[in-house]
């Protein structure tokens, strides 16, 4: 088959791209190697975590709140099996979805591994061991990414697990281990914290999502300890031993020779994700790769050799979803003429903890390390009407305003429902607004999106109004 794009991975990445290239009149296919669509966040990331997110929630709301609402439980107790039974159907109904929208697009899709013969021919290994060939001429790789597990952690998917395995544990633990404080220790971790588990976080940084705020960093700490996390900030992991029924975890203070040892049922790895470009066959063709072993590309996302691009996880950045959709669309609207462009400054982070954290542009960390002069306003979460009807109190939302012109540079929540909020403030620095500017849209009440009012008044120098 003759195609004028073919898409290697069916991640948010490559489906998106794959279904603007046919949006645009491009004869489209995609190369996918597992046995469904959509990549690891369909299948083995942010929808069967958020799933379980979902419904480890609502036990703990049942287990811990419910009474003071006025609701009366018996004999409540955790279905496992259940759990996961309908975080699986989760997932079935979201990789029916994008089957449909391939057919619907007319979308060819071929099964197996795909390599490059040359830059305008890919072999297509099936399962079975038989190849075709496809004639293509522009490709986009979208293959994503997969968990960084050094062979020191002695890695078996029994006990010393990562977070595709944790997300089939069909029993409540007893203990966990999470090695890293990052978004999805922290997520993964809270599934099993709300259930029971006692969760101990090794973080070889001195604090938890480090890459973010840190009065961010702060708070979602104070809430999961609430949780009974304990936390050791500032350590490293020496060993990790799989001893039958649990593992042992040798962990040593970090500039220390102090070390010390941890048992648990499961020792959850969660220390980042790499580059997967397996069997690409990029030295065919002599497409470039970093130390680190992401594909090179420019502006355009295009890579050395002249119609070959590359999106998503196997690129520099931030590895998102959310931005893996929009490198696809923008690939798929530079291939056909237009003149796409993306704000990496103003692409949001989420942790889907609860309370939730969401963030977008500077940090207060950046601004003072860039010199650039900053205001900052925090409206926190207990002082709101809404947030105490729902007992959702922890949390807090802070703006990074330029000191002299007043355009937001940043924007830090954490709480309930921040992981929606971010967006009204994404919207508002994408059109370069201002503190005052929020300060002054009418907000509904009452809701949560208030704090970002509030906090917004706060960093114009007027003094927040419920606070």
């Amino acid at each position: 088959m003759k195609y004028d794009v073919t898409v290697i991975g069916s991640g948010p990445g490559g489906y998106v791209a794959a279904i603007r290239c046919a949006q645009l009149g491009l004869k489209t296919a995609i190369i996918e190697k597992n046995a469904t669509l959509g990549g690891t966040c369909l299948n083995v990331g942010c929808i069967p975590s958020k799933a379980l997110l979902d419904s480890s929630e609502h036990y703990h709301n049942a287990h811990k709140t419910f009474k003071e609402h006025g609701i009366q439980l018996d004999n409540l107790k955790v279905d496992m099996n259940q759990m996961i039974d309908r975080k699986a159907k989760v997932v079935e109904e979201n990789v029916k979805g994008i089957d449909f929208l391939m057919k619907k697009n007319k979308i060819d899709v071929l099964a197996g591994y795909g390599s490059f013969i040359n830059a305008n021919t890919i072999q297509v290994t099936a399962t079975d061991g038989s190849t075709s060939e496809v004639q293509t001429d522009k490709t986009i790789i979208a293959t994503g990414s997969v968990p960084n597990i050094p062979e020191a952690f002695n890695f078996d998917g029994k006990r010393i697990i990562s977070s595709t395995e944790a997300l089939e544990i069909r029993e409540v633990p007893k203990r966990m281990i999470v090695v890293g404080g990052g978004v999805i220790g922290m997520e993964l971790g809270s599934v099993f914290g709300r259930l029971g588990t006692e969760i101990e976080v090794v973080e070889y940084m001195e604090r938890i999502i480090p890459t973010m705020d840190k009065d961010c960093s702060k708070q979602l700490q104070r809430s999961l300890k609430g949780l009974g996390f304990k936390f050791h900030l500032k350590h490293l992991v020496k060993s990790v031993k799989n001893t039958g029924k649990s593992v042992v975890v040798e962990v040593q203070k970090r500039d220390s020779d102090e070390v010390f040892e941890i048992k648990a049922d499961y020792c959850l790895v969660s220390i980042g994700r790499k580059a997967f470009t397996d069997k690409l066959g990029l030295e065919q063709i002599g497409v470039t790769t970093d130390e680190r072993g992401r594909i090179d590309v420019d502006a355009h996302l295009q890579t050395n050799v002249p119609g070959v691009f590359a999106i998503g996880d196997v690129v520099k950045g931030a590895m998102l979803a959310h931005k893996a959709e929009e490198e696809g669309v923008f690939v798929a609207e530079f291939i056909a003429g237009q003149k796409p462009h993306i704000n990496y400054d103003l692409i949001p982070g989420v942790v889907y903890t609860w309370p939730e954290v969401a963030a977008v542009g500077h940090t207060e960390e950046a601004l003072k390390k860039a010199g650039i002069p900053y205001k900052a306003g925090k409206f926190p979460f207990k002082a709101l009407g809404r947030a105490r009807a729902s007992m959702d109190t922890d949390g807090m939302v802070k703006v990074l305003a330029h000191k002299e012109t007043d355009e937001i540079l940043g924007v830090h929540m954490v709480g309930a429902r921040t992981a929606d909020m971010i967006a009204e403030a994404v919207a508002v620095m994408e059109f370069r607004g201002s503190a005052e500017d929020v300060a002054r849209i009418c907000h509904a009440h009452p809701t949560y999106t208030e704090a970002f009012k509030e906090a917004a008044l706060d960093a114009t120098g007027k003094r927040a109004l419920h606070m």
